[in-house]
């Protein structure tokens, strides 16, 4: 029998956030997931959570006024939080919703 040499590889988790350098970014994200997430609320929480670890929750808490563990716990996309919450998070991200008609038949 021949030796086979195996080699040991390491897999790391995806961290989106890891991903998300500019704010276009962060943008474009936040637009795909949205059109991915249908009518999942907690999806699009959980993406608005992954943008801001990508700029840094502290400063998020700081410019919204909620507390950093309330902000990780409605945006791990496992809390319910509220839609002012949302707005608030949307704002001091820098980013903007926008409503665009759908066709429907």
């Amino acid at each position: 029998m021949k030796d086979i040499n195996m080699k040991t590889i390491k897999l790391k988790k995806w961290d989106s956030a890891e991903h998300l350098k500019t704010d276009e970014d962060m943008a474009e994200y936040l637009e795909a997931c949205m059109e991915e997430a249908g009518d999942d609320a907690a999806f699009i929480a959980k993406a608005l959570g992954t943008i801001a670890r990508a700029k840094g929750m502290t400063q998020l808490a700081r410019q919204t006024g909620l507390g950093r563990e309330s902000l990780y716990k409605a945006l791990s996309g496992e809390g319910n939080p509220s839609f002012a919450t949302i707005l608030k998070v949307i704002s001091a991200l820098g980013l903007k919703l926008h409503a665009e008609r759908i066709h429907t038949t």
